[in-house]
């Protein structure tokens, strides 16, 4: 597989995108599947009430069918399954945010029950597969056998991931250009280890994420919603465990871990200290609050996860 054909697959899934949009959106407007906005957020996010959500579903189905397309192998079709999953819980927990009108979706045990079924499906079919169940530890050629213990390590480390980049998702573009970076780098580390079929599903979701961009960009003419945040999370989590690079999602996505952290700080600080450490949580509203621009904290944020990954892409083929 060589760097002209995965261009090309991007292109596909990035034109997929750019098709479906001027139809889809104008849809979701039409049947008043509008975003509600939570009231404890910054102030002048209420001027983005009723803007379209649910718009992950442009990503899933592009980025599936262009991966599927190109690439129909056992691979290919458990990180679909993943995608697919996480993407139907998220849609799950969006719908009833709309039927509601507010901003309370399925309840944290009703999410987190099922997410754990998508997981314990997850190891399930790698176990059929004669997978290996260790985490290899980068730098030292050292693999760390985890036998029973995988399964919970699999809970934690792919529910974790789906949830910080679900925490990240909270401006115009924040979340569809961050992961967009990190598969773009989890592409590059499957190529250079030959595994084709895991680049191509990551190309295929970087062109997908383009696309939306064109219409999630700020202001955004739509929201992916928690359908294309836990999806993105999901997927992203469950290629790192393809490749073998679980620990390198640590740095690849270091802004889903800072923000997640971020989250967890301030909770912890303020019912044992009755103080904030930030102005507010995540922590993309405390630059916000701070008077910086959407904008620009969006774009020091891509910056940031582009550092990260390149810096992660030189110790990985060093």
């Amino acid at each position: 597989m060589d760097v002209q054909s995965l261009s090309f697959i991007l292109g596909v899934s990035f034109a997929i995108v750019l098709l479906l949009g001027p139809i889809a959106i104008p849809l979701l407007r039409r049947f008043k599947f509008g975003q509600a906005i939570r009231a404890e957020g910054p102030a002048r996010h209420q001027q983005k009430s009723g803007t379209p959500t649910m718009g992950g579903v442009l990503v899933i189905v592009s980025a599936a069918f262009t991966a599927w397309r190109f690439s129909s192998s056992p691979t290919t079709g458990l990180l679909v399954f993943v995608l697919a999953a996480f993407g139907l819980i998220g849609l799950l927990d969006d719908s009833i945010k709309i039927l509601r009108r507010r901003n309370l979706g399925l309840t944290v045990r009703q999410k987190l029950f099922a997410q754990v079924l998508v997981v314990v499906a997850f190891y399930i079919m790698l176990y059929l597969r004669g997978w290996h169940f260790e985490l290899l530890i980068p730098g030292i050629g050292y693999s760390l056998q985890l036998g029973i213990f995988y399964l919970p390590f699999l809970a934690l480390f792919m529910i974790g991931t789906a949830n910080a980049v679900n925490i990240t998702d909270g401006l115009d573009g924040l979340a569809a250009g961050t992961t967009g970076i990190a598969f773009a780098a989890f592409a590059a580390m499957a190529w250079w280890e030959s595994q084709w079929n895991v680049s191509v599903f990551a190309m295929a979701m970087v062109g997908a994420l383009i696309g939306f961009l064109v219409f999630n960009r700020h202001p955004a003419k739509v929201f992916m919603g928690d359908t294309g945040s836990l999806a993105l999370g999901g997927s992203l989590a469950a290629i790192a465990v393809l490749t073998r690079s679980e620990i390198w999602l640590a740095l690849v996505g270091g802004i889903f871990v800072i923000e997640a952290l971020s989250v967890i700080i301030q909770v912890v600080s303020f019912q044992t200290l009755g103080r904030r450490v930030f102005r507010m949580s995540p922590l993309h509203h405390h630059f916000e609050l701070a008077g910086w621009s959407e904008w620009r904290v969006v774009t020091t944020f891509w910056l940031t996860g582009l550092a990260m990954s390149v810096v992660a892409l030189y110790l990985y083929v060093r």
